[in-house]
C-alpha cells in the first residue's frame, strides 16, 4: 500500500526544470485546473508539460480506483488478489485466473506491481490506456490500473506455462511491459484476462464462388467483427458482372453487391460496441469488376448504389502489369495493354487443372523470378478467342488508382508475385499461396476458400451443414518499442519473452469461426513488429533523408529477425514445430539463403533450424502501431513525425502533441516531417527491412495533394521495384487525417 502525500506531488514537479512562476501557480489550482494548466502550455520548448498533465491525471486514477475498490484513503495499488476476486465476482474478469493460480502465487505475483513505472506515461498514452484498455466494472467505473493491466497481461499469457518456471516468465513479461519496451495487440492490451473478448488482431478470408460460400462469408465477417477483428477479405475468384450463372448468360451482378453486402455488416456488426467494423476488400487487377465500380468504391463521384464508403479496397498486382506500365511509343507514349477477365469464364474456357483436379484460374498462379508462371498463363487467356475480356491501356488503370488514393488513400497496393516469391510456406513453384494482405498490409499467410460440402438431417432432426475449412488467416501481434529496447540494450531478452508471449495467445485464443482456429492451430503465425522508428534515428542523430538511416534499417532489422528465428527456434525445441514445417523453405534453409544469410552465426542458426525446427510458420509483420506507439509514447510504426507541434484529435480529447524526447539535440533530426520528406528515401529504408521480415509491412507513402501523376507513379514503381511486398495510405496534404486500424495496433 502506497499514499498519496503533498510531498510526493510537490516532488513531481521537482522532476522537470519548470519556472518558478508556474510551480507557484500550479500549487494553487485545483487538480483538474491544474492538469488544464499543464496540457495548455505543452509546445515544442517545453514538451516536458505532457509528464506533469500525466502526473495529476495519475493521481485522479489512483483515487477513482481506490474508491471504486472500496481500499483505504489514499492508496495508489491496493491488494491485487482482492482485485482479481472483485472483478471476477462482478464478471468482468475470466475465473480462469483464479482456477490456474493459488492465492499465495498471486500474492507473491502482486510485490511485481512498481508504481513507479507509471511516471513513463505522457499525458496522451495514461489517457489512452485508461479510456480504452484498463477495466472497468459495467457501470464503466475505473477498477484497473496501469500496472495491474500489464501484470494480468502476464499472467493470462503465461496461465499454461510448465509451473516451475512459470512465476519466472510471469516476471520477465511484466518487465518488459511495465518498462515499456514492447506493446501486445490492442485485443490483447484490452481482453486478455477478461471474460469477453478475443486476442487476435485481424483475420483474412478467400470468399468462394458461390452464394453459399459469399454468405457463409460475410456471416463469419460478422461474428469476428463482433470480438474486435478486423478483416481482409479477397474477391478475385468470385465471377465478374454479366458472367453466367448455371449456363444462363448475363445473370451475374458481379463483386460490387456482395463487397456492398460487407459494408453493411461493417457498419451494423461493431467492435464490442466501440467502433464499427473494419474491412478490407481486395481485388486482382485482371479481375474484370476493377474498372467496373471497385476503383470508385470509396470515391464521391459515380453511382451512389455502387459505394461502399466503410470498407477499403486494395489492389493485387502482378510484376506483369508494372512491366506493362512502363511500355512506351518512340513517342514516349505509355502503350501497354491490359486485359481483364471473369475468373469464373477463365476457368470454364482455359480447362487449368491442379493434380486433384480442382479447376484454376489466373488468380492460382504467380511469376517466380526465373519461371513466369502466372505470365504464361495469362498470355495464353489473352490469345484464346473464345474468352471474354475488357481491355485498357495498363496506364488508363493506373490513372484510377492514383486519383482514387489521392482523393481517399485507397486502394492499397499487394504485389503478389514478390509476396508469395518471398512465402517460407509456398505448397508449389508458381501456384499461389497467398492472395491478398490484411486491413493493415502486414499480413502475409497462405489462404483457400472455405466451402460447404454437404447438408442433412441428423438422427436427432437437426440440420446439418458440412463445411470444408479453408486456410482462414489470423494474424497474432505485438511490437517492439525500438527507442527503448534498443538504448536499453535489451533486444535479444524482450523479443525471446514476446514470442512467447506471441506463440500462447495461439493457444490461449478461443476464436468464433472454426477454420480460423484450425488455420491458426496448423501454422501458429505470429507478426513481431516494432514502432518509433523516427523517435530512435532522432536519439541516435541519424537524419531520415540518409544513406547512414537506410543502412541502420538494414543492419537493425537483421539483428530482429536474428533474435526473432532464434527465439522461435527454442520454443519448438521445447514445445515442437508447428505442423506443416516440413518442407517449407525454414526446413530446407532455403529462407536463409534467400536473403543472404552467410555469417558463421547465421549458418549456425539455419543448421539448428533444421535439425529442430521452428515453433511459428512467419513470425514478423510490421503494424501501424498508432495508438499503443502513443500509449508507450513514441512514434507510429515505421512512420515519421506529423509535424514539430500539432494538435491529436480524437472522438473524445483533442491535445498538443510534439514528437518524443524532444531537446535541442534531437530537434534537427525532427525538423522535417512527413509530406516534407523525400518518399524515395522511406521507401529505400522499407526496402532494407523488408529483407528481414518474412511476412510485410504497413507502408505509408506521404505526398503533397498538389503532386503530379507522374511523381506518385515513379513512387509506385519505385517502391515496387525495391521488392516492397505491400503498401498501405498514400496520404496526401488534402485528406483529412486518415483512422489507422486499432485492430492491428500492437
Amino acid at each position: 500500500m502506497e499514499k498519496i502525500s503533498v510531498q510526493v506531488k510537490e516532488n513531481w514537479l521537482e522532476e522537470f526544470q519548470l519556472p518558478d512562476h508556474d510551480k507557484e501557480v500550479i500549487h494553487t489550482l485545483s487538480r483538474q485546473d491544474a492538469m488544464s494548466y499543464a496540457l495548455d502550455r505543452v509546445a515544442m520548448d517545453q514538451p516536458d508539460w505532457t509528464f506533469v498533465a500525466a502526473r495529476y491525471y495519475l493521481e485522479e486514477l489512483y483515487e477513482k480506483a481506490q474508491v471504486n475498490r472500496k481500499e483505504r484513503e489514499g492508496t495508489i495499488y491496493g491488494d491485487f488478489y482482492s482485485l482479481i476476486q472483485l472483478l471476477t465476482e462482478k464478471g468482468i474478469y475470466d475465473k480462469k485466473l483464479l482456477e490456474s493460480y493459488s492465492k499465495k502465487e498471486i500474492d507473491e505475483l502482486g510485490k511485481l506491481i512498481d508504481p513507479s513505472k507509471d511516471k513513463k506515461f505522457t499525458f496522451m498514452g495514461l489517457f489512452l490506456l485508461a479510456d480504452r484498455y484498463l477495466a472497468r466494472d459495467y457501470d464503466k467505473n475505473t477498477m484497473e490500473l496501469p500496472q495491474e493491466r500489464f501484470l494480468i497481461i502476464a499472467m493470462t499469457l503465461m496461465q499454461k506455462e510448465n509451473k516451475e518456471k512459470r512465476m519466472e516468465r510471469i516476471q520477465e513479461a511484466y518487465w518488459a511491459l511495465s518498462n515499456l519496451y514492447m506493446t501486445v495487440a490492442t485485443p490483447t492490451l484490452s481482453n486478455a484476462g477478461k471474460s469477453y473478448g478475443q486476442l487476435s488482431s485481424c483475420f483474412i478470408d478467400t470468399v468462394d464462388d458461390s452464394l453459399d460460400g459469399i454468405y457463409t462469408s460475410n456471416w463469419d465477417v460478422a461474428r469476428l467483427s463482433k470480438d474486435g477483428g478486423g478483416i481482409g477479405l479477397y474477391f478475385g475468384k468470385v465471377r465478374a458482372l454479366g458472367s453466367d450463372i448455371k449456363g444462363f448468360k448475363g445473370n451475374s451482378s458481379g463483386v460490387i453487391p456482395w463487397i456492398r453486402l460487407v459494408n453493411d455488416t461493417a457498419v451494423s456488426v461493431d467492435q464490442l460496441g466501440q467502433r464499427q467494423g473494419a474491412v478490407a476488400v481486395y481485388l486482382d487487377l485482371f479481375h474484370r469488376d476493377i474498372m467496373n465500380g471497385f476503383l470508385d468504391l470509396k470515391t464521391n463521384n459515380g453511382d451512389e448504389r455502387r459505394k461502399a464508403h466503410d470498407v477499403f479496397p486494395g489492389v493485387s498486382i502482378p510484376d506483369l502489369f508494372m512491366h506493362k506500365l512502363q511500355e512506351k511509343d518512340a513517342d514516349g507514349k505509355s502503350v501497354g495493354m491490359w486485359h481483364t477477365f471473369c475468373p469464373h469464364e477463365v476457368k470454364k474456357v482455359m480447362g487449368w487443372k491442379d493434380e486433384a483436379g480442382n479447376a484454376l484460374g489466373l488468380e492460382d498462379f504467380y511469376d517466380e523470378t526465373d519461371v513466369r508462371h502466372f505470365s504464361k498463363k495469362y498470355e495464353e487467356a489473352v490469345a484464346h478467342p473464345l474468352l471474354p475480356r475488357k481491355s485498357y491501356r495498363a496506364m488508363e488503370i493506373m490513372k484510377r488508382i492514383m486519383v482514387s488514393q489521392l482523393e481517399t488513400g485507397t486502394p492499397y497496393m499487394f504485389y503478389r508475385d514478390e509476396v508469395n516469391r518471398q512465402n517460407p510456406n509456398k505448397k508449389e513453384l508458381g501456384r499461389t499461396s497467398v492472395y491478398c494482405s490484411n486491413l493493415c498490409t502486414e499480413i502475409a499467410q497462405n489462404m483457400s476458400s472455405t466451402t460447404i460440402k454437404e447438408e442433412y438431417v441428423n438422427a436427432d432432426g437437426d440440420l446439418v451443414i458440412v463445411r470444408k475449412p479453408g486456410e482462414f488467416v489470423v494474424c497474432n501481434l505485438s511490437s517492439l518499442h525500438l527507442p527503448n529496447v534498443v538504448e536499453a540494450e535489451e533486444l535479444e531478452r524482450v523479443i525471446s519473452i514476446q514470442m512467447r508471449m506471441l506463440d500462447n495467445v495461439i493457444d490461449l485464443n478461443t476464436i468464433s469461426v472454426g477454420q480460423a482456429q484450425l488455420t491458426n492451430q496448423r501454422y501458429r503465425a505470429v507478426g513481431l513488429g516494432t514502432f518509433g522508428w523516427h523517435h530512435l534515428l532522432a536519439k541516435k542523430h541519424i537524419q531520415w533523408e540518409s544513406e547512414e538511416a537506410v543502412q541502420y534499417a538494414d543492419e537493425l532489422y537483421e539483428d530482429i529477425a536474428y533474435y526473432t528465428i532464434k527465439a522461435s527456434n527454442e520454443l519448438a525445441e521445447e514445445k515442437g514445430t508447428y505442423h506443416a514445417f516440413k518442407d517449407s523453405e525454414w526446413e530446407n534453409g532455403t529462407y536463409f539463403t534467400r536473403r543472404s544469410y552467410t555469417s558463421e552465426k547465421w549458418k549456425e542458426l539455419r543448421d539448428r533450424v533444421a535439425h529442430t525446427g521452428v515453433r511459428n510458420g512467419w513470425m514478423m509483420a510490421v503494424a501501424p502501431n498508432s495508438s499503443t506507439a502513443k500509449i508507450a509514447g513514441s512514434t507510429d510504426g515505421i512512420d515519421p513525425i506529423y509535424s514539430l507541434e500539432y494538435a491529436e484529435e480524437k472522438k473524445n480529447f483533442k491535445l498538443k502533441v510534439t514528437p518524443p524526447d524532444l531537446t535541442h539535440h534531437t530537434y534537427p533530426y525532427y525538423l522535417k516531417a512527413r509530406h516534407q520528406l523525400d518518399q524515395n528515401f522511406s521507401i529505400r529504408q522499407n526496402a532494407a527491412r523488408q529483407r528481414h521480415v518474412d511476412q510485410g509491412i504497413s507502408f505509408n507513402l506521404y505526398v503533397p495533394h498538389t503532386i503530379a501523376a507522374k511523381e506518385l507513379l515513379d513512387l509506385h514503381v519505385e517502391a515496387w521495384r525495391n521488392g516492397l511486398k505491400t503498401t498501405y495510405y498514400v496520404r496526401s496534404t488534402s485528406q483529412a487525417e486518415i483512422e489507422a486500424c486499432e485492430a492491428c495496433q500492437s
